[in-house]
């Protein structure tokens, strides 16, 4: 394949694994948001006695959710841009290392707001799922 037209693939791949990733994980947030048990967390419980006290979470799309998670879209275009960037490189381990930077430097903030938590996993996975489905369609592109 002519090296202009594997660099175009890759380009736009990158630009549609970014914007794209933006609105389908935007648009599964919200979906989130509509289910029964958004915003609802358990108390846990050992026989009848609480362990812990009850906190109320606003859901994956509440105001403390995303205070909480400031930044997030930025992180979430720039993960995108390495998923699918290690993918085309052919280092898909690159995705693992992403996945353990964000997890890791999102720690602190997730532990204290079950909200902010619910909207990670959500968002992560979906941003995640998006990426490496733009990029491994690329890689076959590029294979041919």
């Amino acid at each position: 394949m002519h090296p202009a037209l594997v660099a175009g693939i890759w380009a736009g791949a990158l630009l549609l694994s970014s914007v794209g990733g933006w609105l389908v994980t935007r648009l599964v947030l919200q979906l989130a948001s509509r289910s029964r048990d958004a915003g609802r967390r358990p108390p846990r419980l050992h026989g009848p006695v609480l362990l812990e006290p009850l906190r109320v979470s606003d859901g994956p799309v509440g105001e403390g959710a995303q205070i909480v998670l400031r930044g997030g879209t930025w992180i979430g275009v720039l993960e995108r841009l390495a998923v699918t960037g290690s993918l085309l490189a052919g280092v898909p381990e690159g995705a693992a290392l992403v996945v353990a930077v964000k997890g890791l430097g999102r720690y602190p903030e997730l532990r204290e707001n079950p909200g902010a938590s619910e909207r990670f996993v959500i968002g992560t996975l979906a941003s995640l799922v998006w990426s490496a489905a733009v990029g491994l369609v690329a890689v076959r592109l590029v294979a041919g």
